[in-house]
């Protein structure tokens, strides 16, 4: 057993730095994506914003289409360095849990996939002539009864069920929800209140998913949407980079030989994180140096990766219990599609104990008056650990870039949180 193997086994927070990670030529150039699809994917998305915005009038400010703001967090940065971050550069967050309809990441990939979906059908059936066709069409009472004759399903631990759910819902299908038992209950009562039928496991993640798509699969006019395996998901949630780097133009951030540009994403199954990474290597290549964050007891895609199964193994088979306060990180199990892909791009991960999420959340809020849930807040241990770990500070060197760490660009992403109830909210803050 690997001594980092032995560390995750024992629950221990690890900095693992990816030993297979490939030039971003080479790596994607062993995917069998392309800036193409990511660009087709932005195309779709532009497409359906004018039914978007007349579904959700709080998109009206983008015309439609959803994004999250990039705010800079220097007091946040500041507390991170009282800590012993040792961090230079910029610190920005990258707020996907202010994502309009759904309130976090999965409002990316999880609606784009709805909307692929339905734009598939309404072409095939003629109530849309061509992706030239007037898209709000789709919010027509016939639209809602054709929708309605069939199902989208979804397993979740919370997030991708609500994104699934509520557009599905919105659009007329029978949405139908998987939700293990690390789902929060607020997500729940939410989904159900959207008209969604919500079904509840005592098992965890994979055992939602796995009656999930076995129903669906006995129904003809069913539609997965399988977190474990979607390339739809995939290249929508890969989208953000074109987004983000418009952001950073707009806010005179630079990436390049001499500026680069690290990103922390929360991983769960691998899909969300996975998508995004893509997409960065894509745009802004070798400057792009990107990290998953996962907890001690959810490890499942270092886990993965570290021992070459990939979604051969799980993280109960090393003796974790894969439960976590991270509701939307709660996977014993990384995406085999995820996973192969990020063998040959990821920079590495860092692990983050659960006592270590309502601080982040705590300080987030008090320093800048952002609030993002638990899960989300895991993304913070990235930045607090990358220039001071032994292992983080190898990899500087390794990659040749301690004189460029001072016009560094450092991004956290806040995965979820806008839509967390008040009264939960209150509880965690003061807690």
């Amino acid at each position: 057993m690997s001594a980092y193997l032995e560390k995750l086994k024992n629950a221990e927070e690890v900095v693992w730095i990816n030993p297979e990670k490939l030039t971003a030529e080479e790596g994607l150039a062993r995917i069998e994506f392309s800036e193409a699809d990511i660009d087709d994917a932005a195309a779709r998305l532009v497409r359906f914003a004018p039914l978007i915005e007349k579904m959700f009038p709080e998109t009206s400010e983008t015309g439609g289409i959803i994004e999250s703001p990039l705010t800079e967090i220097e007091a946040m940065k500041d507390v991170l360095n009282a800590e012993g971050a040792e961090l230079e550069g910029r610190l920005f967050l990258k707020r996907d849990s202010d994502l309009k309809v759904s309130g976090s990441v999965k409002a990316r990939g999880g609606i784009y996939e709805v909307l692929k979906h339905s734009e598939d059908l309404a072409i095939e059936s003629g109530l849309l002539t061509g992706y030239d066709d007037d898209y709000t069409k789709l919010a027509s009472d016939e639209a809602r009864e054709f929708f309605s004759r069939y199902k989208i399903q979804v397993g979740s631990t919370g997030n991708l069920g609500m994104s699934i759910g509520i557009m599905s819902a919105a659009l007329g299908y029978n949405a139908i929800v998987h939700m293990s038992m690390d789902a929060k209950q607020w997500k729940k009562d939410l989904l159900r209140q959207r008209g969604a039928t919500v079904i509840e496991y005592d098992g965890d993640y994979g055992a939602a998913v796995v009656q999930g798509r076995t129903e669906s699969d006995a129904d003809p006019m069913s539609y997965f949407v399988d977190d474990e395996n979607s390339s739809a998901l995939f290249l929508g949630y890969a989208v953000a980079a074109k987004r983000i780097e418009a952001q950073f133009k707009e806010q005179g951030v630079t990436v390049d030989d001499e500026h680069p540009l690290f990103v922390y994403i929360p991983c769960g199954v691998g899909g969300a994180p996975g998508g995004v990474t893509f997409g960065m290597k894509v745009v802004f290549g070798d400057n792009a140096h990107c990290f998953f964050v996962e907890p001690t007891q959810c490890p499942c895609m270092v886990v993965g990766l570290e021992t070459g199964k990939m979604s051969d193994i799980c993280v109960q088979d090393i003796g974790l219990t894969g439960l976590t306060e991270a509701d939307g990180l709660a996977v014993g199990r990384p995406s085999g599609l995820v996973s192969r892909f990020m063998k040959l791009l990821l920079s590495g991960e860092f692990t983050v104990d659960d006592e270590k999420l309502n601080p982040y959340l705590r300080k987030l809020w008090k320093n800048e008056g952002i609030y993002i849930e638990p899960s989300a807040c895991a993304t913070f241990i990235g930045p607090a650990r990358m220039c001071s770990s032994t292992e983080g500070k190898k990899y500087i060197a390794d990659n040749e870039l301690e004189a460029k760490m001072a016009n560094a660009t450092h991004v956290v992403w806040a995965t979820g949180g806008s839509m967390v109830p008040q009264e939960i909210r209150e509880k965690l803050l003061n807690e």
